[in-house]
């Protein structure tokens, strides 16, 4: 018996080979259609395409595929509403800038958002210029005020205590009032320079000084 015929040679395990006709099994996959899970139809109860169903059935889909669908939607809104609002906010800083260089005042600058800014915490920054040291302080929830960092004695560094509610000089022993930033002890005869702030959209910007002498 030759080696083509004897059963006990090696089956060929191509699925187009002679050998492999009519075996079960052995048809190729291409020639099914894929079995879709039933309860991945979409398929509305009155059996109308899904284009002639009402608004709010579409919109409240009963089957995965189409919920899915929608939720993905919804979410993409999300992202293009929150991303447009971020857009139009940095546009206005933008043209409150342009309009504050025109008329001589300082520029808007973010300092901090206030989800980054526990009460009785207090951060440092500069404003207006690169030289100018300030302090923003949050004594409560619904509260921030910000000052400039210098004394009005002897230009030492005030640093924050707001459990005396106050900012405090520990060079000569000075203290201002942390809501007003007026002089309540030691030789600082003069306040200090404050800070005036704007809060949106939980961010912190300073928008400006106001020099005082009382």
């Amino acid at each position: 018996m030759s080696a083509e015929h004897d059963p006990r040679h090696p089956i060929d395990a191509r699925v187009d080979t002679p050998q492999r006709e009519g075996l079960t099994g052995t048809a190729p996959t291409s020639l099914y259609r894929p079995i879709v899970d039933a309860e991945e139809i979409t398929r509305a109860p009155d059996g109308r395409p899904l284009v002639e169903q009402p608004k709010w059935r579409r919109d409240f889909p009963i089957d995965t595929p189409q919920d899915l669908y929608v939720a993905r939607r919804d979410f993409m809104k999300f992202l293009v509403m929150t991303s447009l609002a971020f857009t139009v906010g940095q546009f206005w800083i933008a043209g409150q800038n342009w309009l504050r260089r025109r008329r001589g005042a300082p520029e808007l600058k973010k300092i901090a958002s206030l989800a980054e800014l526990p009460v009785g915490a207090a951060i440092t920054f500069l404003y207006p210029e690169p030289a100018d040291r300030c302090i923003l302080v949050r004594p409560a929830a619904d509260v921030v005020v910000a000052f400039s960092q210098q004394c009005t004695h002897l230009s030492c560094s005030v640093i924050p205590q707001p459990e005396q509610n106050r900012l405090f000089c520990p060079c000569h022993e000075g203290a201002f009032d942390l809501q007003s930033g007026r002089p309540i002890a030691g030789p600082p005869n003069r306040p200090l320079t404050r800070v005036l702030l704007d809060v949106r959209g939980g961010d912190v910007y300073a928008s400006g000084i106001e020099l005082r002498t009382v």
